[in-house]
């Protein structure tokens, strides 16, 4: 039998047979194998004294593309495990583990071609696939497809075949850009020299780490014509913004294809939200021509967790062309990782977000939970509610506001976003403090004004919307004051916590609360969507 690890009962996990592995809070080791932990397992469940993480197939395999290996898992596993690490979870692993790799898609003359050396996998391929025997040619139309298939049947495809030739782009970026080392890193890690084996996949990095910057870079290695994907005309703004700022484009190099005006250029910047108009739900999508419109050598989807289904549709037809995503979190809420890891590609790089903290890059942040009590009319009216109603009448909860007015005078000095979910509850905050709402309805016009105008510290708080969730450049934030979300959005929590993050000139700190209405499910709810943060290592302290 091989030989495991001796047992040691001071080390802080527990291995299971499920593929669970357990995480003591309380232990001098719990942040060293945290750490480790995150890099190959989802963190499942965090109480106050013990995580839940889990081991799962497409974990393993981001990691083993980002080169944590399938004996690295289990030596990480043993370093840190109390009891020995059961012999059904070193198989499964390395079960696993064999899959990555044992099949690759190839180009030979112009042609595409699943390659494996295993008989059986090769005839259940065949059988997934619905293809005769001989070798399994794939049409270039069907490249994504066929790998989303192959991943659902455990075999997770590694694209070899290449990229098609693309028009060049001359971008530099500016002399006095000196990009940061792990920006370097993660622009090495997703060109692989311009390899086969780089130029698809997806970058990890908290808000406020430059994440911009490090698209920039990739799109001056490549040196290709690039279509850029975000999250709405806002962040198409600041993309144009960046680009004038950190390259030597021209204007007239970059295009916006938006709702107001439809240009294409060498560099177009689109949103998720034009791509996918149509004129009703069984018309085609008016705009997806832009994806074959010039020879682009690279997409950026910026926040690629936001991609919308009917894009990756597309994306799946567009798999000769280089393909980036960047975010902060991979977390979808609509479980859709798997079509990101076919479609985009594997993660690349990826760094606890403490780890940035502790160097500088973002802001210290601390993190708190305020429990409210509802009052005796919204009590009774949640006793009755069905369960439908009952989160919203935890979240609208009135006395939040005495709260927010508190939070407000304890940083008068302070630059504060008021964020939620119920433009109802935000319009009435908004009254009582005499701040400005900002909602999707609030015209691009108005938005970019009051933005400028909290930049300049003339306005000192803003109450916003669901629009606060990404792509407000407004580094000076250092309070956030949640009173409403979607339910259990993990992702959500990510985004709102980052738009607080980016680096301070002087004290580099900032202040994330969120306000829960106490005995509701908005306190269940809570504790899921802090779930993410929590493994990247923030703690909540919890106050009354």
């Amino acid at each position: 039998m091989e030989s495991t690890s001796s047992v040691n009962p001071h080390n802080p996990l527990i291995v299971q047979s499920d593929m669970s592995v357990l995480l003591e809070v309380i232990n001098p080791l719990f942040e060293e194998a945290r750490d480790s932990l995150t890099g190959f397992a989802e963190l499942q469940k965090s109480p106050e004294y013990m995580y839940t993480y889990k081991i799962t197939p497409l974990s393993l395999w981001n990691a083993a593309s980002g080169g944590i290996s399938t004996e690295d898992v289990i030596g990480l596993l043993r370093k840190y495990a109390k009891h020995n690490v059961p012999e059904i979870v070193i198989e499964n692993i390395r079960e696993n583990g064999r899959r990555y790799g044992k099949v690759t898609l190839i180009e030979e003359e112009n042609s595409y071609f699943i390659e494996c050396s295993d008989i059986a996998v090769l005839a259940e391929i065949r059988a997934a696939l619905k293809v005769p025997e001989g070798r399994i040619q794939v049409s270039p139309a069907f490249r994504g497809q066929v790998k989303q298939i192959l991943l659902k049947i455990g075999y997770p495809v590694v694209d070899l075949a290449g990229y098609s030739d693309a028009s060049a782009l001359q971008l530099e970026l500016k002399e006095n850009l000196d990009l940061r080392w792990y920006q370097e890193e993660a622009v090495a890690a997703f060109h692989a020299g311009g390899g086969v084996t780089g130029g698809s996949g997806v970058i990890v990095l908290p808000c406020g780490a430059g994440k911009t910057v490090v698209g920039m870079a990739v799109m001056e290695r490549v040196g290709a014509e690039t279509l850029i994907l975000t999250t709405g005309i806002t962040a198409l703004r600041q993309w144009i913004s960046e680009l004038l700022d950190k390259t030597l484009l021209s204007r007239q190099d970059i295009g916006e294809y938006s709702g107001e005006v439809k240009e294409i250029k060498p560099v177009t910047i689109t949103t998720y939200q034009t791509l996918t108009q149509r004129r009703d739900k069984d018309s085609p999508f008016t705009h997806f021509g832009l994806f074959n419109s010039r020879s682009w050598g690279l997409v950026i989807y910026d926040e690629v967790h936001m991609l919308p289904a009917p894009v990756f549709r597309a994306t799946s037809e567009i798999q000769s062309k280089r393909r980036l995503g960047l975010t902060a979190t991979l977390i979808r809420e609509d479980g859709l990782e798997t079509d990101v890891f076919s479609l985009i590609g594997a993660k690349k790089y990826d760094l606890p977000w403490k780890f940035l903290e502790k160097a500088g890059y973002i802001a210290q942040a601390t993190c708190t939970e305020i429990r409210i009590p509802l009052s005796d009319s919204d009590r009774y009216a949640y006793a009755i509610a069905p369960n439908r109603n009952k989160f919203r009448i935890a979240a609208e909860n009135k006395k939040k506001l005495d709260v927010v007015m508190a939070l407000l005078e304890k940083h008068s000095s302070d630059n504060i976003l008021v964020i939620g979910q119920y433009i109802g509850q935000l319009e009435y905050i908004s009254r009582k403090l005499g701040a400005p709402l900002i909602t999707g309805a609030t015209k691009s016009v108005e938005r970019e004004q009051l933005y400028a105008s909290f930049r300049s510290g003339e306005i000192k708080v803003i109450v916003v919307s669901k629009v606060a969730n990404f792509a407000i450049d407004l580094p000076d934030a250092n309070v956030a004051i949640e009173i409403s979300g979607t339910y259990g959005s993990r992702q959500e929590e990510a985004q709102r916590l980052g738009r607080i993050l980016r680096p301070k000139a002087s004290d580099n700190r900032s202040w994330f609360y969120t306000l829960v209405s106490e005995d509701t499910n908005e306190i269940t709810f809570s504790e899921k969507r802090q779930m993410f943060l929590t493994e990247q290592g923030y703690r909540y302290e919890i106050r009354r």
